[in-house]
């Protein structure tokens, strides 16, 4: 039996803690609830991440990258449920062979009124992942850490052509920002993988714009 690595352990309880930015906390009432999927499996080159790209034509974060997940249905007995229900729907990843390590802090995106429950899970038994719901998923992917650390894969986002910018990640193809990317960022640092950014002159800007993201300068 493939038991979840000290490393992830320690990852889960330091994540109960982490801080959340005041623009995504929850509101005290309101918001429809749903749930992710944070899936760490491990391979020859250390931990990586599951990944799904979502298809363009969505009316909801067309063509982004993402964890597996949705809204929390009546029949879902738990967050946990959901998202473990989700990321099979979406990837094909089988649920028994997936433990619940944990769960982050709750989170809000205003622009959809959705409140987030991210869930940690360790993948104890990975399966044959794919775009299983080819309505919503473009492509999967299961990204190593190491290429999410690397300094020359981190980009900044800048929003709204504002002083406000967030982190993002060019890998396997996709560019990885918004929700999915602050998240990503946090997880780098409670998990000890940060490395430090290259020279500002060095490190891509782009602009999240109604029509997606575009190159600065």
């Amino acid at each position: 039996m493939n038991s979840t690595p000290l490393w992830l352990s320690a990852l889960a309880d330091a994540a109960q803690a982490m801080p959340v930015p005041p623009p995504m906390r929850p509101p005290a009432q309101g918001g429809r609830e749903s749930a992710v999927l944070i899936l760490f499996g491990e391979t020859e080159r250390g931990p990586d991440l599951l990944l799904i790209q979502r298809n363009d034509g969505l009316r909801r974060h067309a063509g982004q990258p993402a964890f597996p997940g949705g809204r929390i249905e009546l029949t879902d007995p738990s967050p946990e449920a959901a998202a473990l229900r989700e990321a099979e729907e979406e990837t094909g990843a089988v649920p028994t062979g997936i433990d619940v390590v944990g769960r982050l802090p709750e989170l809000y995106l205003s622009f959809s009124d959705f409140r987030v429950a991210p869930v940690l899970g360790w993948w104890r038994e990975p399966s044959e992942v794919r775009a299983a719901d080819t309505g919503e998923v473009a492509a999967v992917s299961r990204v190593p850490v190491a290429d999410l650390a690397d300094p020359a894969n981190r980009v900044k986002v800048r929003y709204g052509g504002g002083p406000m910018w967030g982190p993002g990640f060019r890998v396997d193809n996709m560019l990885v920002w918004g929700f999915t990317g602050a998240i990503i960022d946090s997880l780098l640092t409670l998990g000890g993988w940060e490395l430090p950014w290259r020279d500002a002159a060095l490190t891509d800007v782009f602009e999240a714009t109604p029509q997606g993201l575009r190159p600065v300068g």
